[in-house]
């Protein structure tokens, strides 16, 4: 276990460090502590691509996103696998069947609707993409997590006088958060860190997100080490705090105890 979390950690050690370096000290030794913790690539950073601009509408893109796709996929769920029948079964692998085409497939005619309908270069349209290509994972995972949710629990909470939404909100919600937890860390880890999506879809500095405003430091004749790893260690910090503190939730087993209470 020390192998394995010394060779996953070791590439988050050479992103922080070098962020403390200059470009001659990365090239000499990008294993090496740096001399000094020189604080000038982040100061830059932090000036050149307007960090809490950029943080701020990666921040809106994902809780934005993340809350919809939770929301909306729990709630389809639950009607798919409740309202059993030839139309639940229809639609649940129509929309499963998208998750097996590959996005560059997409991305043209993605670029072409988005364009009428006035979504480029907004954060709305971003979330809105975002949506349609986070539902089909989330659907299937809580589909299967439904499935094995009593029957009975709901059946007591319509007898205690529970309607349709409190049977949802009050019940299955909670019951549901280990899966939701766990479907709120893979999206996050997604579109925090997506690339490709905001550069087809974004195209003013100001709607930048972190991954597409450090991109500035990468380029075919210039590549400034210093300040590129300065830029990550800003947009690994956020992600990191989120999946130390939601991490928990995914191995906590929720139906066995439910049902023997």
């Amino acid at each position: 276990m020390i192998v394995l979390a010394a060779l996953f950690l070791f590439p988050l050690y050479i992103t922080i460090v070098s962020g403390f370096k200059s470009f001659n000290e990365i090239v000499e030794s990008a294993w090496a502590l740096p001399d000094k913790l020189d604080w000038h690539n982040y100061a830059t950073v932090w000036k050149q691509i307007q960090f809490p601009g950029v943080f701020m509408n990666s921040l809106i893109v994902t809780v934005a996103s993340v809350v919809l796709i939770l929301l909306m996929s729990a709630a389809a769920a639950y009607q798919l696998v409740r309202r059993p029948g030839i139309v639940s079964t229809v639609i649940f692998f129509a929309v499963l069947s998208s998750m097996i085409i590959p996005f560059q497939t997409l991305m043209i005619p993605l670029v072409k609707m988005a364009k009428d309908l006035r979504l480029i270069d907004s954060l709305y349209g971003l979330i809105l993409v975002y949506c349609g290509f986070g539902i089909p994972l989330a659907l299937f995972l809580y589909h299967g997590f439904i499935k094995g949710v009593p029957r009975e629990l709901e059946e007591a909470a319509q007898i205690d006088g529970c309607g349709p939404f409190g049977v949802f909100f009050r019940i299955l919600l909670p019951l549901m958060k280990p899966i939701t937890s766990t479907i709120a860390i893979l999206h996050t880890l997604w579109i925090w860190n997506d690339f490709l999506l905001p550069l087809i879809m974004l195209t003013s500095a100001k709607n930048k997100t972190i991954p597409l405003a450090s991109s500035i430091y990468f380029g075919e004749y210039n590549n400034e080490w210093g300040l590129a790893m300065a830029a990550l260690t800003f947009a690994i910090v956020p992600v990191v705090v989120f999946f130390l503190v939601m991490q928990k939730y995914i191995i906590q087993g929720i139906t066995a105890g439910a049902v023997k209470g």
